[in-house]
């Protein structure tokens, strides 16, 4: 057989090609295109799984150097300082993820009370540059299974630059009288297009929406029912699914870290009557709780800034500080869009740290103070939970730097055996509830959210006093 060259020329006419696949592939995995194929999904599993083996061999090769390593930082004052930090925070955090375990096993959401009890409503959907997603939010909740006479539909256009009010203007004539369409003059953030609805509500409980999510036939009812048969709940939380996640990768790894940070940590929230955040995306507030805490709320501030973001945390913190309980509803689903490009993931995580920063500080204020009748001790060491993250953010970052430029392979290995170990629960508990062939992405998340979003919190603080949404612009939403 004649041997085959390739001449220069051949070469050159197949270089573009292989460089236009080489960016094809880079483009799936890390912008998570919706048309995303599941071919590559399969293939960053498999590497995802690869990466990880990789890092447990490599763990193994210079497991002897992790001993000598260690051995090494505790020789001197400062490294054994470091260590005795490092080992008092990670048996806190074995200490803390038991109790947390123990309180979920003990979770049980309300059963949903009769038509007759069941308390008028007033929902709230903000929009802001959702196009006809608005219109798809505005019929499930129409859809709802509950009694249409107790419940006041409010949608606020926040001066949205789409179409958005065109499609507000279609439900509402599909609707008729049973939604009100309202348009602010021009845009002034959720918290004020909130505010509006809070002040035009009758109902004795409030529920807020986001644009952008769809809600069960059944989840109405089953979030508001714990106002009926705890006298002292203040607010709700709903359990928040990912609406777009059939194809594009970065929403299926956050379904599967949604599923934990709702089922599995809120469960546990609840059963201490804490949870530390009812979601934007789906929320109820006692009527009472809100109008006691609205004019602190919708003049917050944080260093001398109005405060444009964080309004779902900031709410749930003064219902805290009320002494109020807030509760968690996992028969309460909601279904939302999230990014499914990394410039759009890490403006959302943004925006979330900067928040959690502002209101872990508001919160501290109240905390270790006689803020309820009850025991505290359970929604302090949620506080403490918290803050401990934030605290420890830079020595973490710092150390992590120094660990990658004295021993890049070791650090390499070590992360990744981290990630194996401590995924693998995530992946059990999704499994369990769930798919076993989606719970995978949970390992793809971890490394993802290790390598690539490891800055949010440092930068979060940096910046917390910084506004801005971030997202919702035109641009994210084509």
């Amino acid at each position: 057989m004649a041997a085959k060259f390739t001449t220069p020329n051949t070469l050159e006419s197949q270089t573009p090609n292989r460089t236009q696949k080489l960016k094809n592939f880079l483009a799936h995995t890390f912008n998570g295109s919706g048309k995303t194929q599941s071919s590559y999904n399969k293939i960053i599993l498999i590497s995802t799984m690869i990466f990880i083996a990789m890092g447990v061999y490599l763990f193994s090769v210079f497991y002897n150097d992790f001993e000598q390593f260690n051995a090494d930082r505790r020789s001197s004052a400062i490294g054994l300082t470091f260590f005795i930090i490092a080992g008092s925070l990670f048996a806190f955090k074995i200490f803390y993820f038991l109790f947390i375990a123990y309180k979920y096993f003990k979770y049980k959401a309300i059963e949903s009370v009769s038509n007759e009890k069941l308390p008028t409503v007033t929902i709230i959907v903000p929009a802001y540059n959702e196009g006809k997603q608005v219109w798809d939010t505005l019929m499930s909740l129409a859809n709802s299974d509950y009694p249409h006479d107790k419940i006041q539909l409010l949608a606020i256009d926040d001066g949205s630059l789409d179409d958005t009010w065109d499609w507000m203007v279609d439900a509402k004539k599909i609707l008729g009288k049973r939604v009100e369409i309202l348009q602010q003059p021009e845009n002034k953030g959720k918290r004020h297009a909130l505010y509006r609805g809070f002040n035009l509500g009758t109902g004795d409980v409030f529920v807020t929406v986001d644009s952008d999510s769809v809600v069960t036939p059944e989840t109405l009812r089953n979030l508001v029912s714990p106002f009926i048969t705890d006298e002292k709940c203040g607010a709700v939380a709903g359990n928040i699914r990912v609406l777009n996640n059939k194809k594009a990768m970065l929403p299926k790894m956050l379904d599967v870290s949604f599923v934990m940070s709702f089922e599995f940590v809120r469960s546990a929230e609840s059963t201490l009557n804490s949870v530390l955040c009812t979601p934007g995306a789906l929320a109820a507030y006692r009527s009472e709780a809100v109008f006691d805490c609205l004019p602190e709320w919708i003049n917050q501030t944080f260093m001398g800034q109005p405060s444009d973001i964080g309004e779902d945390r900031a709410m749930t913190n003064m219902i805290l500080k009320q002494g109020r309980h807030v509760l968690f509803q996992r028969s309460a689903v909601a279904y939302t869009n999230v990014p499914e490009q990394y410039p759009g993931l890490y403006k959302m995580f943004i925006r979330w740290g900067r928040s959690n920063v502002r209101e872990n500080i508001n919160m501290a204020k109240y905390v270790f103070t006689n803020f309820k009748e009850e025991n505290k001790f359970g929604t302090r060491l949620l506080f403490i939970s918290q803050f401990s993250r934030i605290i420890m953010s830079y020595p973490f970052v710092l150390f992590m730097l120094f660990f990658v430029l004295t021993h890049p392979l070791l650090f390499l290995g070590s992360t990744l055996l981290s990630i194996l170990v401590t995924s693998t629960f995530s992946v059990l508990f999704y499994a369990h509830r769930y798919e076993i062939k989606e719970s995978i992405w949970a390992y793809t998340y971890s490394v993802l959210f290790t390598f690539g979003l490891f800055w949010i919190t440092p930068y979060a603080i940096f910046t917390a006093s910084r506004r801005g949404w971030l997202t919702r612009g035109l641009e994210e939403k084509k």
